[in-house]
């Protein structure tokens, strides 16, 4: 015997669905919050692990670290300013975010395609030896 959903499951079953498939792109441009932030002197990557004209996104950090040119190394927020995603990977001289498309400029952040509109902001890094730091 097959039963009917009744109205209020499929509405609850739906919402949480919903839930669970925007989870990933936040809401809207802020640090997203519930991760733990870096904190000040926190080694984010080895200058070997952030290849040139590209770079590493640190998820857990919310940043993420390039080097646009030999020996030049940059850091930014790792959520996409347009609605809150996580950027996806850095190559060719930019920062791509793959849920909706928008890409940044791996030496200033800078919008290269929308949809979204801001820049990423910058974080401020130091390079110590082969360790590059939040300052």
């Amino acid at each position: 015997m097959t039963q009917t959903p009744t109205r209020r499951t499929v509405l609850r079953c739906t919402g949480a669905g919903a839930v669970a498939l925007c989870a990933g792109c936040g809401g809207g441009g802020d640090d997203g919050g519930g991760s733990p932030a870096a904190s000040s002197g926190q080694e984010l990557a080895s200058t070997n692990d952030v290849p040139i004209a590209g770079g590493k996104v640190l998820a857990d950090q919310k940043i993420v670290v390039t080097q646009p040119k030999k020996g030049e190394f940059k850091a930014f927020s790792a959520v996409c300013t347009h609605q809150g995603c996580i950027v996806s990977d850095v190559r060719d001289g930019t920062i791509d975010c793959a849920c909706h498309g928008s890409r940044f400029s791996a030496a200033d952040g800078s919008v290269v395609r929308g949809p979204a509109t801001k820049p990423l902001p910058g974080k401020e890094i130091t390079v110590e030896g082969n360790s590059v730091r939040l300052a």
